[in-house]
C-alpha cells in the first residue's frame, strides 16, 4: 500500500482548505488553535517542497493525496 506523505491531520487541514475555509474556520472545526493549523500547513508544504498553499494543493492533487 502506498504510504501517505502527509499525516491524517495535515490531510484534514488541506481538505478544509480546498473547501475555501479560513485558518480560523479550520481551527474551529478541528478544535485546534489557528497556530496549529498554520503549523500543519507549513509542515505539509515543507514535506512537498513547495512555497505556497496553492502550490501545495496542486501537488497534493497530483499525488492523489486529496481530491477536489
Amino acid at each position: 500500500m502506498n504510504k501517505s506523505i502527509l499525516t491524517k491531520r495535515e490531510k484534514e487541514v488541506f481538505s478544509l482548505l480546498i473547501q475555501n475555509k479560513t485558518t480560523r474556520e479550520i481551527a474551529e472545526k478541528l478544535k485546534i488553535s489557528e497556530k496549529t493549523v498554520r503549523n500543519h500547513i507549513s509542515n505539509a508544504m515543507q514535506k512537498l517542497g513547495v512555497k505556497g498553499r496553492a502550490q501545495a494543493v496542486v501537488e497534493l492533487i497530483r499525488l492523489g493525496e486529496i481530491t477536489l
